[in-house]
């Protein structure tokens, strides 16, 4: 039930999100060509040559939205969360929306129809539309988030849950069930035979009863699911529980107890119909992978191409304030645990560790050079590894890299910490941008980075560049 309920939430949001498209660009070309607001300076375009692109519009702001992620389960998404996610995803409408018109242009439009600018469309248009649909897209789930939340707070259309066993796993199925809203569930309580006094008052909801009297609690309150989230070893009670839902017709969802030990996502594929569970599933594969790559390519290549003459000249500097290179070479760990050579401007003086070994930068550290000082307070020390990113040793925004000395001492004692090496490292993060770098909580960083392999987006790197660039000069730990 919850799969087909996603899949007709998720076809609606991809209809609506069409003929929102669809309004915006008819609304584009009203604003540009019809209210007088704007000059017209090449020419009258009939509404008929913008008709001709709509269908082209409705099918590639769906796709666009796609590819940004925001079709995916909603995880608590806020308002600016969905703001970037819509704008990011209509600038990507837009870039496939000039690129395929072109293409149409270009190779299979009649010689006759090119003379009339078939398929023509106006600069100024596609920004007016990006605008548009970003308004338009971002006011419509705003509206349907307040809908859906308005509907669970009076109790209209809940599929009344219970959960049979009030253990971790099932207090983790329950924060679920509260935080997914959307999926319109409400939990009524437990039943658990192995359940203390402080399970009673979990969340608020209580113990109803032991497993022998299951049967008669799902007449009693009316369930609509059962959430089987029992041990291994009480496998027997799950089947006989089994047993009675179907009887009384009641949805069965057995959580496997393996989900207590998945950090990230969980998939489920195929081998020869035997069901196989992957756990530890990274949304940065195949197109998402290659999505990537490409954004890293075009910002590491135009940033180096910006900031091309100030490196020169921060080289020069650093050359000429004390004795040493002016690049510092580091090996650092990447994906896959495989190790890297990153590059920075020296900040600190020639050997620096050669009397106390690996060790981590602190406040007030006697090692760094003056011009470091200034370097490393504004992250200017940081700029040739946009290098390391055009080489692909490095992602514009991951997991900050860690030395193999550090990460050796790191995976032993911090949980799930080598998962963070599931992505490629990155020259800034979502731990950054929300103040762990640097000599704070190795533990939060962590969360922090598995956030950010877990809800991986386009929409979310571009965030977290805005984010790099808007705190990055004020952050306190950057010494």
């Amino acid at each position: 039930m919850i799969k087909r309920h996603q899949n007709l939430q998720g076809w609606m949001r991809i209809l609506g999100d069409s003929v929102l498209a669809m309004l915006a660009f008819i609304a584009a070309y009203l604003f540009r060509f019809e209210l007088g607001i704007l000059p017209i300076t090449r020419g009258y375009p009939p509404f008929e040559q913008y008709l001709a692109v709509l269908p082209i519009v409705g099918v590639l702001a769906p796709l666009a939205f796609q590819i940004n992620g925001l079709y995916r389960a909603n995880r608590s998404r806020t308002d600016v969360d969905d703001f970037f996610g819509v704008f990011i995803g209509s600038i990507i409408a837009v870039v496939l929306g000039v690129l395929s018109t072109l293409y149409i242009q270009t190779y299979y439009l009649p010689e006759e129809l090119k003379q009339r600018g078939a398929f023509e469309i106006s600069q100024l248009a596609w920004v007016i539309f990006l605008i548009f649909n970003t308004i338009f897209s971002y006011s419509a789930r705003k509206l349907v988030r307040e809908i859906i939340e308005r509907r669970w707070r009076a109790g209209i259309g809940l599929k009344r849950v219970l959960i049979a066993g009030a253990g971790e796993l099932g207090r983790r199925v329950t924060d679920k069930a509260l935080l997914h809203r959307e999926l319109g569930q409400q939990v009524i309580g437990f039943v658990d035979d192995k359940a203390k006094a402080s399970h009673l008052g979990y969340r608020g909801l209580p113990l109803l009863g032991n497993l022998k009297e299951t049967e008669d609690i799902l007449q009693r309150e009316d369930i609509d699911i059962l959430y089987l989230t029992l041990p291994p070893e009480d496998q027997m009670k799950m089947l006989s529980l089994i047993e009675i839902a179907n009887r009384e017709c009641i949805e069965i969802k057995v959580v496997p107890n393996l989900l207590q030990f998945m950090v990230l996502k969980a998939g489920l594929e195929d081998m020869g119909g035997i069901p196989i569970i992957r756990v530890n599933e990274v949304p940065l594969h195949g197109f998402n992978s290659a999505l990537k790559r490409f954004v890293d390519i075009s910002l590491s290549t135009v940033a180096l191409g910006i900031l091309a003459a100030p490196m020169t000249l921060i080289a020069i500097f650093v050359k000429r304030s004390s004795p040493g290179p002016a690049l510092y070479k580091q090996e650092r760990m990447g994906l896959d645990g495989r190790s890297f050579t990153v590059y920075k401007f020296r900040s600190m003086t020639e050997n620096a560790e050669k009397k106390t070994g690996p060790m981590w930068s602190r406040e007030n550290d006697p090692r760094r050079t003056k011009l470091g000082i200034l370097l490393r307070r504004f992250h200017f020390d940081e700029f040739p590894q946009l290098w390391n990113v055009l080489r692909g040793d490095m992602s514009l925004v991951g997991p900050r890299p860690e030395r193999p000395y550090f990460v050796e001492q790191f995976k032993l004692r911090i949980p799930h910490y080598m998962l963070r090496h599931k992505v490629k490292s990155g020259i800034t993060g979502w731990a950054q941008v929300n103040g762990w770098r640097g000599n704070t909580s190795v533990e939060k960083r962590i969360e922090f980075d598995l956030y950010y392999i877990e809800n991986w987006s386009i929409g979310l790197d571009f965030k977290i560049l805005w984010l790099t660039i808007a705190r990055g000069i004020f952050h306190i730990h950057a010494f």
